[in-house]
């Protein structure tokens, strides 16, 4: 759809190089309360360029682009500069008229609309008589979304939607905008590989014909595949630029943390112990008659494309998915399960995909989050909780996971989202657990809590807990499980021990 701003400006002065400049930033500095998030930072990107924006985080990247599109304001001194003129944002739509679209890592749609609703929110096209134009919005919907090779019906509630599937519809609201720069925070966290492709496709394209692109990712190896140069922040200060060719995989996690992680994924050498779960001819809805087994001290990884049915296996085996057929065994006890609770008490625990809006409760406390899901345990008789012991198991994971806080009663809002990945994690583990699936634990997170929270699995690993890795990061699978299963459609397409299994193995039964 056409955009209202001219696209007839021209892209901006021109580099040493000779490379047209989008946007230049310098002096950006921003502090909370007085304390200092952004200091000095100066970024530039090139109009057909793709640059990387790096840091762990807690770094400053989300708070710069939050300044970038009109979210907050810089603090006094800050000079930004779009096509070469000065521009000062004080709200988003300003930055989206004038060319600025950012794809956010927190999913920002409105589940009770629809797809086409959410793509052309606040920017409807309208008929002769003024009114909503349905069909071309639905129209045009349907063209970006198979742009993206997407299958969704323009009609379709986003809330009905696999997170992998509304993270396609933030990024085809993207592409309505026509925008010349646009900022992509996280945009391929929920996405398969395939999907993956895809997404690197369109960008390509987009570079292809001007536009820049700010990319923001923890997963290096998309850093090195698609991006031009690389900007890293650390400690809210610019530390590092280079292009991308320029760099290796080390000298770039040196740069980020400040010191060097030599194993991105440590892989625990094990011997699993007695069979600790068993599923049998399990269906729900969007799983199909599955089976297996799994140990106590095995990590068993689970593989496929979106809406492959892997996140509806995890919740149907806590019961949080009604089943339709199956049983589930721990510890050779047959599992009744109806509701979560019913999953809790036969010692599994689920650590969601969505921890924003499935796993913690953003406006409430670490120690409200971590303790919920315990709450029974921690209870004298007739429901009173014992504050101190709830206080006390809280503290102890805080320290043992590392969280870093101001104290137990900080809101999760306040944290990074490598701290409330650990809040999760530590949430399910409270409850002294036999079963643990996770579900995309690490999404969002950066290398250093990356190299933690694999640390925190292998040590549950080691203690004999069996767990259940949904994950749709191939390197991840392959570095961290024993085995890896496929899911295709609902069902189990392949089975593959860690000795065996590759990324093209595993490709051609997801596809199965």
């Amino acid at each position: 759809m056409p955009s209202e701003r001219d696209t007839a400006v021209p892209p901006g002065p021109a580099d040493q190089d000779g490379r047209p400049v989008l946007l230049d930033l310098s002096g950006v500095s921003k502090a909370f309360n007085g304390v200092g998030v952004l200091s000095g930072v100066a970024l530039r990107v090139h109009a057909g360029e793709v640059m990387a924006l790096m840091g762990e985080n807690g770094a400053g990247k989300s708070t710069l682009m939050r300044i970038v599109t009109g979210i907050i304001p810089a603090d006094p001194g800050a000079t930004i500069r779009l096509r070469g003129r000065p521009v000062q944002f004080t709200t988003p739509r300003q930055a989206i008229d004038a060319g600025v679209a950012m794809i956010h890592q927190e999913l920002n749609l409105l589940p009770h609309l629809t797809v086409a609703e959410n793509i052309f929110l606040g920017r409807e096209p309208l008929n002769r008589l003024g009114l909503t134009d349905g069909a071309r919005m639905r129209q045009e919907a349907a063209r970006l979304l198979d742009r993206l090779r997407q299958r969704i019906d323009p009609d379709r509630r986003v809330g009905t939607l696999s997170v992998g599937q509304q993270q396609m519809v933030e990024i085809a609201r993207a592409l309505a905008l026509d925008a010349e720069l646009i900022i992509m925070d996280e945009p391929t966290d929920a996405l398969t590989d395939v999907e993956t492709d895809v997404l690197f496709e369109v960008i390509r394209g987009l570079r292809a014909e001007g536009k820049g692109i700010i990319y923001i990712s923890h997963r290096l190896a998309e850093i090195f595949a698609l991006c031009d140069s690389v900007t890293v922040l650390r400690d809210g200060q610019m530390v590092h630029r280079a292009r991308v060719a320029d760099l290796d995989e080390a000298e770039l996690i040196r740069h980020m943390v400040g010191r060097t992680i030599a194993d991105q994924f440590p892989y625990l050498p094990c011997a699993p112990g007695p069979e600790r779960l068993a599923v049998e001819n399990l269906r729900a809805a969007g799983v199909n008659d599955v089976s297996f087994t799994a140990a106590g001290g095995e990590i068993v990884g689970f593989a496929g494309l979106m809406g492959a049915g892997r996140t509806e296996l995890a919740k149907a085996i806590y019961g949080a998915n009604p089943l339709s057929g199956g049983r589930v065994r721990v510890d050779g006890a047959e599992v009744r399960l109806g509701h979560p609770r019913d999953g809790v008490r036969a010692g599994i625990a689920y650590v969601p995909e969505d921890r924003k809006f499935e796993g913690l409760i953003q406006a409430h406390s670490i120690q409200t989050n971590m303790s919920l899901a315990a709450l029974e345990g921690l209870s004298r008789p007739g429901g009173l909780i014992r504050r101190g012991e709830e206080r006390s198991a809280v503290r102890r994971f805080m320290d043992a996971f590392s969280v870093k806080a101001r104290d137990i009663d900080a809101e999760i809002r306040t944290l990074s989202g490598g701290n409330q990945q650990k809040v999760s994690l530590a949430k399910a583990l409270l409850l002294a657990p036999k079963v643990v699936i996770l579900d995309e634990p690490t999404r969002g997170v950066d290398v250093g809590a990356r190299r933690e929270i694999y640390t925190l699995i292998n040590e549950l690993k080691a203690k004999g807990l069996c767990i259940l890795l949904m994950s749709s990061d191939m390197p991840e699978l392959l570095g961290l499980a024993d085995r890896i299963l496929v899911m295709s459609g609902g069902r189990l397409t392949g089975r593959f021990d860690r000795g065996e299994a590759t990324q093209e193995k595993i490709l051609a039964r997801a596809v199965a």
